[in-house]
């Protein structure tokens, strides 16, 4: 008999429920900057440093301590190098400037949060969330031309990038409220993904300007973190039950 998994239907209940009974929706605008993190072949990148923007819906329930959220965003993620030093086929050393390696993502994330009052118009708030990733361009092409004059793939190639990902988010933050209807937000998370943004096999024999002798250049199964602080402006909109 064919197992069902009710995990979906029973986030997606909640959701429908939970936004069925709130008393409203806060609408919230936010962007900030991101640090990127990834690790190829097991060594570690040097950050990226970009930024990110957001929209989210949040049921609002004031007798309630936990609320529930839906969110869609534009996330620029990767990771850089910098000060590294290579030799071309003639064995002369250059320095090259920093490179960046960006991958341009539309994230979605449908999560919760637990508030706790701090005052009367501040609210701490921790959250978490299942996010989904759709990778909609990089920035590889520009080393296109290096890895065909010297018939490598040091760099990354855009044939191996997965555009379907997913992870968590965690994190937290305050909740300031401006007036009845507005408020501001400042929030922190940490963006792990579970699968691969760059998936590559081990390719035997080619150029390593690192090294400035043909070598191989093992698997490479890139995953993205990323850290994002955010400012955000928060809209109300509150919803009166009348007899």
């Amino acid at each position: 008999m064919k197992k069902i998994n009710f995990l979906p239907l029973l986030v997606l209940f909640s959701f429908v429920y939970q936004a069925a009974s709130a008393q409203g929706t806060a609408y919230t605008l936010k962007g900030g900057l991101t640090l990127g993190v990834q690790k190829w072949s097991g060594n570690d990148q040097g950050p990226l440093f970009k930024y990110h923007g957001a929209i989210s819906a949040e049921s609002i329930d004031e007798t309630a301590q936990y609320s529930l959220f839906a969110q869609a965003g534009y996330h620029l993620k990767g990771s850089a190098l910098r000060n590294q030093r290579f030799f071309d086929q003639n064995g002369n050393i250059f320095r090259s400037p920093s490179q960046q390696f960006i991958f341009k993502n539309i994230s979605v994330v449908l999560g919760a949060k637990r508030k706790h009052d701090m005052s009367d118009a501040t609210k701490a708030y921790y959250l978490v969330g299942l996010r989904g990733d759709y990778t909609m361009g990089t920035n590889l092409k520009k080393y296109k031309a290096f890895n065909e004059q010297y018939n490598t793939l040091f760099y990354p190639d855009d044939s191996f990038v997965k555009h379907w990902n997913y992870g968590l988010s965690i994190g937290g933050g305050f909740e300031l409220s401006l007036g009845e209807l507005v408020g501001a937000s400042i929030e922190f998370t940490v963006n792990p993904d579970f699968s691969f943004q760059y998936k590559q096999p081990t390719i035997p024999n080619v150029y390593n300007p690192v090294t400035g002798m043909n070598s191989t250049i093992p698997e490479r199964n890139i995953r993205n973190v990323t850290f994002e602080i955010s400012a955000g402006l928060r809209l109300l909109r509150i919803v009166e039950y009348v007899d």
